[in-house]
């Protein structure tokens, strides 16, 4: 009973924390606001100005974005939040996460009464956000690098066309689809506001960690330092860039059959355990209840587990 009522506090909690973080907002709200007063007057019609300081956020409540503000864990969760182009806060994703688990447990204890091991069973539920966060800047980082030779075109035609450097960045955030326009959007206001070039683009590749966009930044500042033929060089990038995404699809032919079995291994383990507890449900429950099922489940998802890490370690292969 007592496992019950403190999952449902938890709940309770967690819920609390979200729908005052939906509703208190900020107290710099005004200040951002004004920045973004003035910033509109420098881009054209219908153009976005994107507010940079919303992706910098812990949590729209101030003490807790205080309190989070010193875990270094939060920190690498909210840069991968901004790569994944998602506009939540670390502070939701954590609630979220907390809110499913102790729902789960809660759910599995009240139908199938697994008593204490109802947290540890539900517990890899509450990863599901974080993976949901890694899917999204994977496919994110993913389309920039599919779209990023367009965009090293348009620079690059630009700059024959007799447009400096820093115009030729505006014309391929204006042009480019997103998420390349909104990614070169943002470093070109930088630099329009005062911020170093180098700044920027190491900014811009935090935001975008591909070895592809680490080509054209380089390239930018050598151009800077030392001059030279940056139009040549950015068509020749993206020549490479447009090579490099051809031989990864091969790649990706060639490791589909270890990805297959990385997902049957992950899958097959759990739609067997579904289909003995609809067949037989008090054979399956003795599993979860004695102390060495206990035991004998929690070894094989660890294997489980170091079975995956091996095969993802095999099929890939980076360039």
């Amino acid at each position: 009973m007592w496992l019950i009522l403190s999952l449902v506090f938890l709940s309770a909690f967690a819920i609390s924390m979200l729908l005052i973080s939906a509703m208190r907002r900020p107290s710099s709200t005004l200040a951002h606001a004004t920045l973004l007063a003035a910033l509109r007057p420098h881009f054209a019609v219908g153009e976005e100005v994107i507010d940079i300081s919303k992706e910098h956020r812990l949590s729209t409540i101030p003490w807790l974005n205080d309190l989070l503000s010193g875990i270094n864990v939060v920190l690498g969760l909210r840069h991968t939040i901004v790569q994944a182009g998602m506009s939540t806060t670390p502070a939701k994703l954590l609630l979220s996460c907390a809110l499913l688990w102790a729902s789960l447990a809660a759910i599995l204890n009240w139908r199938f009464q697994f008593g204490m091991v109802s947290p540890g069973i539900a517990f890899p539920a509450a990863l599901l956000p974080f993976f949901y966060v890694l899917i999204k800047r994977s496919r994110r980082l993913n389309l920039m690098q599919q779209k990023l030779p367009e965009a090293l075109d348009l620079m690059s035609s630009a700059l024959r066309a007799g447009h400096s450097m820093g115009g030729a960045l505006g014309t391929a955030a204006r042009e480019c689809p997103e998420p390349v326009g909104r990614e070169l959007r943002i470093c070109f206001e930088e630099i329009n506001f005062g911020v170093d070039l180098r700044t920027a683009l190491n900014n811009l590749l935090d935001r975008a960690p591909l070895q592809d966009l680490r080509m054209m930044a380089t390239a930018m500042l050598i151009h800077k330092e030392s001059g030279g033929n940056l139009a040549e060089v950015l068509e020749k990038a993206a020549s490479v860039v447009r090579e490099r995404a051809r031989l990864r699809q091969e790649i990706r032919v060639h490791s589909a059959q270890g990805r297959l079995s990385g997902f049957i291994l992950a899958v097959l383990p759990m739609l067997v355990a579904l289909l003995l507890n609809y067949l037989n449900p008090t054979y399956i429950h003795t599993l979860f209840t004695d102390p060495l099922g206990v035991k004998i489940v929690s070894g094989a998802i660890v294997m489980n587990l170091l079975g995956l890490l091996i095969i993802h370690r095999i099929v890939s292969i980076r360039i």
